[in-house]
């Protein structure tokens, strides 16, 4: 069973499509609290293109990369990537109040569904902050 995790930015959807293919804006909103961080960001947004972002504890204790390949690219309306065995696609909806952005993702088999559905919803979250506030 797929999860979805949205949030709805207040911002045009020039802007919210930017700062989610744009590596300088990735390193500033990926990562699902304040105890990590992202250490470098690659995006070749076309399909077949790869995608990476290095993704670190802050203490320096944990690492690791999250990369793919885009498989499906539809500007401003629709991204689709695979990474190992998985998949995911991230939607974005031009709504009266800004842009509903919606990430469905095959889940991995070691961590619980809900725990991987926190994490993903915190990163969205921190997306949806980091893009309000260049608005």
């Amino acid at each position: 069973m797929n999860i979805t995790v949205k949030t709805t930015v207040p911002a045009n959807i020039e802007r919210v499509w930017s700062a989610h293919t744009t590596p300088e804006d990735i390193k500033q909103w990926n990562a699902a609290s304040d105890d990590w961080h992202t250490t470098a960001a690659h995006v070749d947004l076309r399909v077949g293109g790869t995608f990476l972002s290095r993704m670190e504890a802050k203490d320096g204790s944990f690492g690791f990369d999250f990369a793919g390949t885009y498989t499906k690219i539809v500007p401003h309306d629709l991204i689709e990537y695979a990474f190992g065995e998985r998949t995911a696609d991230i939607r974005f909806i031009q709504e009266p109040d800004g842009v509903t952005v919606s990430v469905t993702f095959v889940p991995e088999t070691e961590h619980p569904p809900e725990q991987q559905q926190e994490g993903w919803q915190a990163i969205l979250d921190r997306f949806a902050k980091h893009v309000g506030s260049k608005t």
